[in-house]
């Protein structure tokens, strides 16, 4: 059984309603992109944040961030879940969680950031639990579906990056390059180095721009975190 929260250093993720709980890989991909405005490569101004579940990167973008947040979220339970985190912590000004399907919501306005940690499994074996089903599978959006609802949302020169299975990435560019959005950023990211890659991280742009690729391993050999995975996490894990 996962535990009810998870304590970070400057708010608390209650995870008990939620179906999607906190994991490494979405703290991981929170982090990144979450540097990468601190760091001003990305200065957005709104950020949209589709299945937000918990409300996790929203929390993680507005620790580092004085962009305004729309968290999205279709789970009946999670919207509740997310809407309570957001509301007990110090950003509940800056944090709109929205209850509906985002394929159907008319948000009256774009985006400069759009992040997503989307459906994992799609035509994989699927969980007889619904809600599961909504988080993790493609029953509920589908990746070309999202990459429709992000051209729609997106404004003029903004950035969305996604959190994927390295298994659908090759499908995922395919989609995005029809599109018209230009790889930025792709962060390829492995348990150990004795493991081949499971997540990737990418950041697209609506222009035209060089992409660089990189690696990352989350422990080393002897079970400890790497250096690189400790300063990415460091303002936020205890």
């Amino acid at each position: 059984m996962p535990n009810s929260f998870f304590q970070f250093k400057q708010f608390k993720v209650n995870q008990e309603k939620s179906s999607m709980k906190v994991c490494t890989d979405s703290c991981l991909f929170g982090a990144w992109v979450a540097d990468k405005i601190e760091k001003e490569e990305l200065q957005p101004k709104n950020i949209l944040d589709i299945g937000t579940g918990s409300g996790l990167l929203s929390l993680m973008m507005a620790q580092k961030s004085t962009a305004k947040i729309d968290a999205v979220e279709i789970d009946k339970n999670s919207f509740m879940q997310a809407t309570e985190n957001c509301h007990e912590s110090k950003w509940r000004e800056q944090i709109q969680v929205l209850h509906g399907d985002i394929r159907d919501l008319n948000l009256n306005k774009k985006y400069d950031l759009v992040i997503s940690n989307p459906p994992f499994f799609e035509n994989d074996l699927q969980s007889p639990e619904n809600n599961k089903n909504l988080a993790k599978h493609h029953s509920g959006l589908t990746l070309n579906e999202l990459t429709g609802v992000i051209e729609k949302l997106i404004e003029t020169g903004g950035y969305f990056s996604l959190l994927l299975p390295f298994h659908r990435v090759g499908y995922f560019k395919e989609l995005a390059q029809r599109s018209d959005f230009y790889l930025a950023e792709e962060m390829f990211v492995r348990q150990t180095p004795a493991h081949s890659f499971f997540r990737v991280m990418l950041l697209f742009s609506t222009k035209n721009h060089d992409c660089s690729s990189k690696e990352m391993t989350i422990k080393n050999r002897e079970g400890s975190y790497t250096k690189e995975f400790s300063d990415l996490l460091s303002d936020y894990y205890l």
